[in-house]
């Protein structure tokens, strides 16, 4: 025999008092939370391992442009290879953070310039080219043997950068120890945000370049929090407005208690 289906009061309150589906209502919640841990966690890793820089002078240019906000990560000056960006501060060159890129370390033999015009390390050219096309290496001819331990760095801008060949006849050589160093250059976030590459150039010598910092991954979690947090949050004003824009069902006739309660063979 069959019973005529009745609604049971939980099927009645599968759905919450503002329209929303309770399967939606977790799911919101739980993009809300998973938003705020990717948010919060990408922001407190970002302050901990880079710290934001303002780029003084031009002389890094045209890969930094002049009071462009960088962030540098914070590394230990053993970590830093040929072609990185480095912020430093040293007391022989003022005792105040600079920014300059390295093209030599411990135990390399720098020279300007080969018979091509271009600075070479260890008789060979290297292939700069984060340069301004048509721009010289340097116009300034020397030979220097990096000490190990040490760093020399130049700009980007070789006609207007005060670097390691403005510090020749210092004390120093114009060497700058890696314990100077106060972080690598990873990203440009103002005013053309972007990610610092590595230049190829110095891949193939020994010790290659450096491995870029977790600034991308760092960055895309703090987005993909921001969207899941935005997400989460509209769910429940968008449920209830198209929740609201139906029609109401007609209401229905309340059957009589012998038809309500009849029973069929």
């Amino acid at each position: 025999m069959s019973v005529t289906p009745r609604t049971s009061p939980a099927a009645r309150s599968s759905r919450t008092k503002d329209g929303r589906g309770r399967l939606g209502s977790v799911l919101s919640g739980l993009a809300v939370a998973v938003g705020c841990v990717l948010f919060l966690g990408g922001f407190v890793a970002g302050a901990v391992l880079y710290q934001p820089y303002t780029v003084p002078s031009d002389s890094m240019t045209p890969t930094l442009e002049v009071g462009s906000k960088v962030l540098a990560e914070r590394v230990d000056g053993a970590d830093v290879q040929r072609g990185d960006i480095v912020v430093f501060q040293d007391p022989l060159w003022g005792n105040v953070p600079m920014v300059k890129r390295v093209v030599g370390v411990g135990g390399d033999t720098l020279a300007c310039c080969g018979t091509d015009g271009r600075l070479t390390l260890g008789g060979k050219p290297v292939d700069e080219t984060y340069l301004r096309a048509g721009k010289t290496p340097s116009a300034e001819k020397f030979t220097v043997t990096v000490p190990e331990g040490s760093l020399f760095l130049l700009g980007d801008e070789r006609h207007n950068s005060l670097d390691s060949r403005a510090h020749l006849q210092d004390a120093s050589h114009g060497f700058v120890p890696r314990s100077s160093v106060l972080g690598r250059v990873d990203a440009v976030a103002w005013p053309a945000p972007g990610v610092v590459e590595r230049p190829a150039g110095f891949a193939a010598l020994p010790g290659g370049i450096s491995t870029p910092g977790p600034v991308v991954p760092l960055f895309t979690a703090i987005v993909a929090g921001c969207v899941l947090i935005l997400a989460g949050a509209a769910y429940g004003p968008v449920a209830r407005r198209i929740g609201g824009g139906r029609k109401p069902a007609p209401p229905k006739t309340k059957a009589g208690v012998g038809e309500r309660d009849a029973v069929s063979a």
